[in-house]
Order: C-alpha cells, then structure tokens, then sequence
C-alpha cells in the first residue's frame, strides 16, 4: 500500500513526458556512483524524486573528528537538514511536526533544539499554462527537440510571493544539465546549453507575444 497521497499527484501528461526520458533505477545508480536508492520504494523512481516530500540530511558536525584516537564523549553535536515540500503543505506544521519527533527520539539526560534558517511554501507551475505552453515551444526551437517537464526541489522562495501577490502564471526553466554539479566548487556549465539558452530566451519573447 502506497503512502497518504499527495494533493498535487503528477498529471498524466507530466507522467507520459518523464517516461520519454528513459530514466531507470539502474541507469541513475550508475549516473551516482551510490550502492542503492532510497525513499518511499512503493513509488516509481521519478514520482519519488520530483513529487514526493523529501527530508535530507546535509551535514553532521560535532566529537573529535582529527587523525587518531580519543576516548572524549562529545558535549555537542548538530546536523543540518532540509525538507523538500510539495504543494498545499504548510511548512510550518511540517517544521512542528519535525520538532515534535526529534524530542520524541530524544533519550534522558539529552536536550534536542531545533532552529529554522529559512521556511517557505513550495510552489507548482500548471504544466497546462498558456506561458508554459509557449515556453515549450520555444525550447523546442532553441534546442531542436521535445522538451520534457520535470519537478525540481530547487528553492526560489519569491515565487510564491510573486504568485499570491500579482496572480499571475508562472514559468520557470534553466538550461544545466543533470551532471553541471550546481552550487559545487567544479561547477560547469556546457557551452552548447549557452548558445542554445540564447536561441531559447529569444524564442520564448515571440511565443510569449
């Protein structure tokens, strides 16, 4: 049995486009290099990764972490994390309900705090937009193929501001590949997406008109 689902399941014609892709666990384990795949496996690979809410740990800091031995229990230990939301989850429930499990884990004589950085609501594009529909087109002629439409769990929280504020249609696109290794020190950035992107960018002005 799946999971409580989703109020904003993948469309038919969203599902149709990422099974274009060809992309399978095999192929995305050699892609990584990792040994195995995680989340909610009762979910097909790509609904998990670009539908479903995520928790990720991005570092644990605390001990004695130098070259050799040292018998010292730590006093202090933190971890950073991040959560990926999906729409109509409020992030703060989401961030309550987090703090109330971390102390339900906790063991006597240990002391849990939790502490936001920043906490926005997630965002969806409607693929059946007319300024997405001319986005299509336009990478279409930027780039001499179908293009496909994919979820991200990329955070631009002034999306949403920009949608309950003006109510207007959002579009957004980026022209990086999945191997750019973005916000990595030896991130790239392929001059073929560059010229492309142009072609693109200038598209999407005469479709948009």
């Amino acid at each position: 049995m799946k999971a409580s689902p989703s109020t904003s399941e993948p469309t038919d014609a969203e599902l149709a486009s990422w099974e274009r892709l060809g992309i399978t666990d095999q192929s995305l384990l050699e892609q990584i290099g990792a040994p195995a795949l995680e989340g909610e496996l009762e979910y097909p690979l790509l609904e998990r990764r670009w539908a479903r809410p995520t928790l990720d740990v991005h570092g644990v800091m605390g001990g004695f972490t130098d070259e050799g031995t040292k018998t010292v229990i730590p006093a202090r230990a933190t971890a950073k994390i991040s959560m990926r939301l999906v729409p109509d989850q409020d992030p703060h429930a989401v961030l309550a309900a987090f703090e109330r499990r971390v102390q339900e884990l906790a063991t006597p004589g240990m002391k849990f705090t939790v502490r936001p950085i920043n906490v926005d609501p997630p965002v969806k594009i409607a693929v059946d937009g007319r300024g997405v529909q001319a986005a299509l087109r336009a990478f279409k002629r930027g780039f001499g193929a179908d293009p496909v439409m994919v979820r991200m769990g990329g955070s631009i929280p002034v999306m949403t501001a920009f949608q309950e504020a003006l109510g207007v249609e959002l579009v957004a696109a980026g022209f990086g590949l999945p191997d750019d290794r973005l916000h990595s020190p030896n991130e790239k950035f392929d001059l073929a997406q560059f010229e492309g992107g142009i072609r693109t960018t200038a598209a999407m002005l005469e479709e948009f008109a």
